[in-house]
C-alpha cells in the first residue's frame, strides 16, 4: 500500500470519528432534529443498501441479475459508503473468500496471529479496521475482478469514486440546506447524514469482518471461523448472518430460516416479484440439510 493509499484511508477513518464526537457535543445541549433524523435514516439505508444488495450480492456474488441501470445506481450507492472504489471492493472481498481465515485472507482476525488475549485482540483490530492500512484495496482486481474491469460502465464508477464521495457529503447538506432553508440546517444535515452516517455505515460492515468471525453461532460444516450474530442483523441489513452467506456464498438470501431477519434478501424477493431481479439463487432446505455440521 502506497503513503497516499494509507493517508487516505486514515483520512476516510478518522474524519467520521471526530464528525461523532462533534455531533455527541452537540447533543449535550440540543436534540437530533427530525429533519437530521430523516436525511440521515435515507441516507444510512441507501448506502448500505448500495454495499450489501449493490456491491456484495450481486457484483461479488452474482446471487441475482438485474438491468444494467440499476446494476450501475446499486454500485454508485455502494461507492457512497465511502468503503473503496466498486472493484477494489470486489476484489478484496474475493479475495476474503478465496482464502477465508488462512494467509491471504485480507482481513482474518484469525490469520497470522499469535494465540491468546493479546493475539485475540490484534487479529479483532485488525479485521475490523487495520488491514484498511495495510492489505485494503491491494487485490488483483485482473485475478480476483475480471468481469467488472470489462465494463466500460463499471471502470467509469470506480474512477469516479473521489467525487461520489463528494456527493455522499454534498447530498445531505443540499437537503438540509434546501429543506431547512439556512445554512445551519444544511451544516447539521452534513454532520449527521454525512460524517455519522458513513461512521456507523462503516463500523457495521466492518464488525462483520471482526466480529462475525470470531463471536456468534454456527450450524454448518464449514472450514473457517465465520458465525452468525443475529443482533448484528438488522442494522446491517441481513449480513451479520454471516456463516450461512459463507456455507452458501451465492444464495440470495443470508438469513435462512423465518426467524432470520434479513432485509437485504427481502429487497432482492421484492425486486424479483416486480421484474427487477432474476436468476435470484435461492439455497433448499434439502442442500441446508445436507451442509448441517
Amino acid at each position: 500500500m502506497t503513503r497516499l493509499e494509507r493517508n487516505v484511508n486514515i483520512a476516510a477513518v478518522a474524519l467520521p470519528f471526530l464528525g461523532v464526537l462533534v455531533a455527541g457535543a452537540l447533543l449535550w445541549k440540543h436534540f437530533l432534529s427530525p429533519l437530521d433524523l430523516t436525511i440521515t435514516g435515507a441516507m444510512y439505508m441507501g448506502t448500505a443498501i448500495g454495499i450489501t444488495v449493490g456491491f456484495h450480492r450481486l457484483l461479488t456474488h452474482r446471487a441475482f441479475q438485474t438491468h444494467t441501470p440499476l446494476r450501475y445506481t446499486l454500485a454508485v450507492l455502494g461507492s457512497m459508503a465511502v468503503q473503496g472504489p466498486a472493484i477494489d471492493w470486489v476484489a478484496d472481498h474475493r479475495k476474503h473468500h478465496t482464502f477465508t481465515d488462512e494467509e491471504g485472507d485480507p482481513h482474518s482476525p484469525h490469520a497470522g496471529q499469535a494465540a491468546g488475549l493479546t493475539g485475540m485482540a490484534r487479529g479483532l483490530w485488525h479485521a475490523h479496521a487495520g488491514w484498511l492500512f495495510s492489505t485494503h484495496g491491494q487485490a488483483s482486481s485482473k485475478r480476483f475482478a475480471p468481469d467488472l474491469l470489462t465494463d466500460p460502465g463499471m471502470r467509469r464508477i470506480n474512477k469516479a469514486f473521489p467525487l461520489i464521495v463528494l456527493a455522499s457529503l454534498a447530498i445531505p447538506f443540499a437537503l438540509g440546506l434546501g429543506i431547512g432553508g439556512s445554512l445551519a440546517t444544511g451544516l447539521s444535515a452534513l454532520l449527521w447524514g454525512g460524517l455519522v452516517r458513513i461512521f456507523f455505515v462503516h463500523h457495521v460492515t466492518w464488525s462483520i469482518n471482526s466480529i462475525c468471525h470470531f463471536f456468534g453461532s454456527r450450524r454448518f460444516a464449514v472450514e473457517d471461523h465465520s458465525t452468525n450474530v443475529f443482533w448484528l442483523a438488522l442494522p446491517s441489513l441481513g449480513e451479520a448472518w454471516h456463516h450461512n452467506h459463507h456455507a452458501f456464498p451465492r444464495s440470495a438470501f443470508h438469513g435462512l430460516r423465518w426467524w432470520e431477519l434479513d432485509p437485504s434478501g427481502w429487497l432482492i424477493l421484492g425486486m424479483a416479484r416486480l421484474k427487477l431481479a432474476w436468476d435470484v439463487v435461492r439455497v433448499s432446505p434439502e442442500k441446508q440439510r445436507q451442509k448441517l455440521a
